[in-house]
């Protein structure tokens, strides 16, 4: 028997977007429209469908994609809204059919792909639970053993005899989510329904796909937080405008990803101005080895170091530089604040030595200065650092809170030319 359970060979949608209803001036108009539509339905070719609708009436939400996943792989699917996530799981779900090509589906699919997606509003979570254990094939004995493990998954015991209309979206994915894992589909597809829940719950959910794969299941997870994708994953595709644009390991397709959206990996920054009656700016962020040398990609526990560039227009008295660190989805990681120094005219540098051992993890910048807690320069989301996956040997670090807020003044403040990173 193969071990490759999904296999999309040359998979293409097309729709048809709407356009204005044609207008029939004459009883001959109508007629005509009419016999044309019988025609169509007679030989099974609706007009929305033709391949002769004029171009600008169409867009193809898939167009030529091809890819296999294998039995026990959790393949992350990536991309722009409207890049055609949806779509292509909607196709092995079998919710739609593809205009051009095939996908095989070998094994009992679960679906996650939209937040109750089967559930019938006015039966309580109970008869819903039931209603997508028969939907997926499963018997009742099935059913029954899981179903206390379903429950205590979603939280939902006080709201089980409640009619699901009267759920919160919180409450609606918690449970679809717990039908959707524990019913032993084969394979699990799972669309970006988890942003609905809490970050306990969605904590939960990621050890819950994790636990399916490592029973040999296969899941494949659309998502736009890149950080869930590359500890989930193993592999992962890049959609772009309906195409396949890249397949390969997780960390590499997400750099593919993040390089496309213009955020390549930047060890030297050029900042940009401030406004205009402003006593100062920023001007270069450079991202540097121990050693100086500009670098942009490190590994968990490595120490590196980030030189800040500025200019002061007037004397300022308590000048503070701060470098902040944040992940893609704008979460604060840390920041870095110089000793507060008074400050002539001219060119200065200062330097922080950093260390990011939370997760692997894309990182940008936020640069800041001020005079007297003033803040007159600021910018947000520049740059872009990769931190990858921990050496063999090395001990993971454990903190409370993805979202840590530190902060150090232990960095001096000096001229340019005694910057050892400057040019």
């Amino acid at each position: 028997m193969t071990d490759v359970v999904i296999q999309v060979e040359h998979l293409s949608k097309r729709y048809r977007i709407g356009r204005a209803q044609q207008r029939h001036d004459t009883l001959r108009d109508l007629i005509v429209d009419l016999g044309t539509r019988m025609v169509h339905r007679l030989t099974r070719k609706t007009p929305s469908d033709s391949h002769d609708a004029p171009p600008e009436d169409v867009i193809w939400a898939l167009k030529d994609v091809s890819f296999e996943v294998r039995r026990g792989e959790v393949l992350g699917i990536i991309g722009r809204n409207g890049a055609g996530k949806s779509t292509l799981l909607k196709i092995l779900s079998r919710i739609t059919e593809p205009t051009e090509g095939r996908a095989i589906v070998r094994g009992r699919v679960g679906s996650l792909l939209e937040v109750g997606t089967g559930f019938h509003p006015e039966l309580t979570g109970r008869e819903n639970i039931y209603l997508n254990g028969a939907i997926l094939g499963m018997r009742k004995a099935e059913i029954d053993r899981k179903f206390d493990e379903i429950v205590a998954f979603a939280e939902i015991e006080r709201f089980l005899d409640t009619p699901v209309k009267r759920y919160s979206s919180g409450m609606y994915v918690r449970l679809a989510f717990a039908v959707a894992a524990h019913l032993e589909p084969e394979i699990l597809l799972v669309d970006e329904v988890l942003a609905v829940g809490d970050a306990a719950f969605q904590k939960k959910c990621l050890g819950k796909m994790s636990q399916v794969a490592g029973e040999g299941r296969t899941v494949l997870f659309v998502s736009h937080n890149m950080d869930a994708v590359r500890k989930l994953c193993s592999h992962a595709i890049l959609l772009d405008n309906g195409r396949r644009e890249a397949a390969g390991s997780a960390d590499w397709v997400i750099s593919e990803y993040l390089t496309r959206g213009g955020t390549s990996l930047s060890p030297v920054i050029s900042l940009p101005p401030g406004s205009e009656d402003a006593p100062g700016a920023a001007t270069t962020l450079r991202v540097l080895a121990m050693d100086g040398t500009p670098q942009a990609q490190f590994r968990l526990w490595e120490r590196w170091r980030i030189a800040l560039e500025f200019e002061i227009f007037r004397p300022l008295g308590h000048v503070i530089a701060a470098v902040g660190i944040l992940n893609f989805e704008g979460v604060s990681i840390i920041t870095y604040w110089s000793r507060p120094k008074d400050l002539e005219p001219g060119h200065y540098c200062v330097e922080f030595t950093c260390n990011v051992p939370l997760k692997a993890c894309d990182l940008n910048f936020a640069v800041g200065l001020s005079e007297h807690e003033r803040t007159f320069y600021y910018v947000q989301g520049v740059g872009h650092v990769a931190i990858s996956e921990i050496a063999q040997g090395e001990q993971p670090f454990r903190a409370s809170s993805a979202g840590l807020l530190l902060s150090r003044q232990e960095c001096e403040i000096v001229s340019r030319n005694g910057c050892s990173a400057a040019s």
